[in-house]
Parts: C-alpha cells; sequence; structure tokens
C-alpha cells in the first residue's frame, strides 16, 4: 500500500496536469472529427471560456498532486470535474469512458487514503467554531509592563 498511494496520486496528477496544459498549449494530435451532439455540448463552455476555467482549476489540482501539496484540496477540486467527464462520456461518447472509470478509480483509491482529512465535512451536524480569545503574542512587552518596571 505504500507505493499504491503516491502512484495513484502522480498517476492522476499526471493526467489532469497534462491533459489540462494540453487545452492551453496543444501539443497533443486533436480527435479528427466528434459527433454533432459532443461538438453541440462543448461549443457554449469554449465560447464562453468556461472551459479555460475548468482547465486551470485541472492543472492546479494537477500540480498539487504531483507535488504532495494540498492533496485532499485537489481531490476535492477534481471530483465534480470526474462527475462532469464520466457523465459526458456516458452519455455522448462511450469510446471515451475507460480513461475517465480509470481517474474516478485513482480518485477514490486516494479519497480513501485520506479520509481523515474528509472526515469533518461528512458529519450531518457540524457547529461553527468560535473566534478564539487569544492575545497576539508581540516581542514588545504592552505599555502598562513597561511603566511597572521604573
Amino acid at each position: 500500500m505504500k507505493r499504491i498511494i503516491p502512484a495513484a496520486r502522480i498517476l492522476l496528477g499526471l493526467a489532469f496536469f497534462v491533459l489540462g496544459l494540453n487545452y492551453f498549449l496543444n501539443f497533443l494530435p486533436e480527435p479528427t472529427s466528434m459527433p454533432a451532439p459532443v461538438l453541440a455540448f462543448l461549443g457554449p463552455f469554449v465560447a464562453t471560456k468556461y472551459m479555460g476555467l475548468v482547465k486551470l482549476i485541472e492543472v492546479t489540482a494537477g500540480a498539487l498532486l504531483l507535488a504532495n501539496r494540498f492533496v485532499p484540496l485537489a481531490l476535492t477540486l477534481l471530483a465534480p470535474i470526474l462527475v462532469a467527464i464520466v457523465h459526458f462520456h456516458v452519455m455522448l461518447e462511450p469510446s471515451g469512458l475507460p480513461l475517465p472509470l480509470v481517474l474516478v478509480a485513482l480518485e477514490l483509491v486516494l479519497a480513501r487514503a485520506y479520509r481523515s482529512a474528509f472526515a469533518p465535512m461528512l458529519r450531518a451536524r457540524v457547529a461553527p467554531t468560535e473566534a478564539d480569545d487569544r492575545t497576539i503574542v508581540s516581542s514588545n512587552p504592552p505599555v502598562s509592563a513597561l511603566a511597572s518596571s521604573r
């Protein structure tokens, strides 16, 4: 298990980092033709620059996974994107479904490994935390301390 978690994290991070970056840099070959329903679905996302935002999130989350930093946050950002990708392939392009299913499996393996980070979000009832009454520690003593030392 010690090797599975880093491998899953790196594979998921690499997939989203590379495929997200490809949207901006176009270094991978594009499909030669796409069915009309796929074009009708993707057209508005590209035209409104919404796809650019999604791809920016993918690149950022992929980089976080590759750097092994803020992994639970990266997984949280990628979860709804993965749901949308799987739904897209189920409804419009079933031939491309294997890769998204592998990515979902990697996401689930990592979510289980980092389950302690997600546990607080999954409680049915949670009370808001109150602000601490901690005082700010400063290197300068309070004025009253200076006056009493004279």
